[in-house]
C-alpha cells in the first residue's frame, strides 16, 4: 500500500526564523517525507511584496523553483502596519538580501493570487496542512470569504501568543498576534469545530535557541549547499539583537519549532482549550487569553502547546539539514 505524503502550504513571513524553518521543510520535500505545496506571506516582519522575495530565494536556493510563491495581503485587516527592521534587518534576513531576481521572479509571477493558491491547494489535497509562522491575516481574510473551504484544511496549526506569559512586543502580547490583533481574533472566532487549530506560542518557542555553536554544527552538515551563503549572515544580525534585548549572543527560532510540532516530527504535550484574543483595548492589543478553566463555557477552538522536546528538536533540524544537503 502507497502512503500518500503530507501536503503542506505555510503562510510565513521571512524574517530569519522563517527562513531555517524554509529550510527544513525543503529538506523533508526532497526526501519525500512531504509536499510541499506552495508558500504565502503576509505582510510583519518586512512588507508582503518584500517577504515573498525573501522566500522565493530560500526556495531557490533550495532547488525548490517549482514551489510557487504568491504575496499576500499587503496590511493588517484594521490596523497599520508595523514592521522589525530593528530585529529582522532592512528587509528581514538580517545581513543578507535577497537578489533582484528574486524580487523580479515574484514580480513575474504577479498574476498568481494568493487566495487561488490556497483553493487550488484544498481542491487537490484532501487533507493540506496549513501553517501560518506570521500574522494571521491571511488565514482570516480567507475565512471572509471562502467559507466553507477554510473548514476543510486536515490541520491548522499557528506560531503565536504568549499564553499566562510575558509578551515579546508589550508586557502581555507576541509579536505575531499585536501586529493584526483582529485576524487573529476573528481566526479564533470563526475556527471551525472539527479543526482545533494547534497554537505554538511564545512559552514554548522561544525555548528552541540557535547558538554560535549550533549554527557551526548545522553548517557543517550542510556542507558545501547553496543556502549557507545566508545562514551565518542572517542569524549574525538575529545573535546581536537577542544580546541587545538581553537575552545573550543566541536566537530564538519560533517558527522552525512550529512546523516540527505541526508535523509530529518531535514529542510536544498539548491541551485543547478556548483561545481569544483582544483586539480592541490599546493597551492590551495583541493579548493572548486561553480559557483553562472554561469560564466562558464555549467550545475549544484550540490545541494550544504547553511543552515540546527541544533537545529532540535540534536533532531533528539537523536531521533535516542533512536531507537537503543529500539532494
Amino acid at each position: 500500500m502507497t502512503v500518500s505524503r503530507p501536503a503542506v502550504l505555510i503562510d510565513c513571513d521571512p524574517g530569519i526564523d522563517d527562513c531555517l524553518a524554509l529550510v527544513y521543510l525543503a529538506g523533508l520535500h526532497h526526501a519525500g517525507e512531504i509536499e510541499l505545496v506552495g508558500v504565502t506571506t503576509t505582510a510583519g516582519n518586512v512588507e508582503a511584496f518584500q517577504t515573498a522575495a525573501n522566500a522565493r530565494w530560500i526556495l531557490d536556493l533550495c532547488s525548490l523553483a517549482d514551489v510557487p510563491v504568491a504575496p499576500g495581503q499587503p496590511g493588517p485587516l484594521k490596523v497599520d502596519l508595523t514592521t522589525t527592521p530593528e530585529t529582522h534587518g532592512p528587509t528581514g534576513l538580517g545581513y543578507a538580501t535577497a537578489p533582484e531576481t528574486a524580487a523580479a521572479a515574484v514580480t513575474a509571477a504577479g498574476d498568481r493570487d494568493w487566495r487561488q493558491m490556497w483553493v487550488e491547494a484544498l481542491e487537490a489535497h484532501a487533507d493540506l496542512q496549513l501553517i501560518v509562522t506570521g500574522p494571521v491575516t491571511n488565514l482570516a481574510a480567507f475565512e471572509e470569504t471562502h467559507s466553507p473551504a477554510a473548514a476543510q484544511f486536515g490541520a491548522i496549526s499557528i506560531m503565536g501568543g504568549a499564553v499566562n506569559y510575558r509578551g515579546n512586543t508589550t508586557p502581555t502580547a507576541e509579536w505575531n498576534f499585536w501586529v493584526d490583533p483582529h485576524a487573529a481574533a476573528q481566526h479564533f472566532h470563526a475556527a471551525a469545530a472539527n479543526v482545533l487549530t494547534t497554537l505554538c506560542s511564545l512559552e514554548v518557542t522561544e525555548q528552541f535557541l540557535i547558538t554560535p555553536q549550533r549554527l557551526e554544527e548545522i553548517m557543517e552538515v550542510l556542507g558545501e549547499h547553496p543556502v549557507t551563503q545566508i545562514l551565518p549572515e542572517a542569524l549574525r544580525f538575529y545573535f546581536e539583537f537577542h544580546k541587545a534585548q538581553g537575552e545573550g549572543y543566541q536566537a530564538q527560532i519560533h517558527d522552525l519549532l512550529t512546523c516540527m510540532i505541526a508535523l509530529g516530527k518531535v514529542d510536544y504535550a498539548a491541551t485543547e482549550t478556548t483561545m481569544d484574543v483582544e483586539a480592541q483595548s490599546p493597551l492590551l492589543r495583541g493579548t493572548s487569553v486561553a480559557d483553562l478553566r472554561d469560564h466562558w463555557g464555549r467550545a475549544d477552538n484550540a490545541c494550544l502547546v504547553t511543552s515540546a522536546d527541544i533537545e529532540a528538536a535540534h536533532q531533528e533540524f539537523a536531521r533535516g539539514c542533512a536531507l537537503l544537503a543529500s539532494h
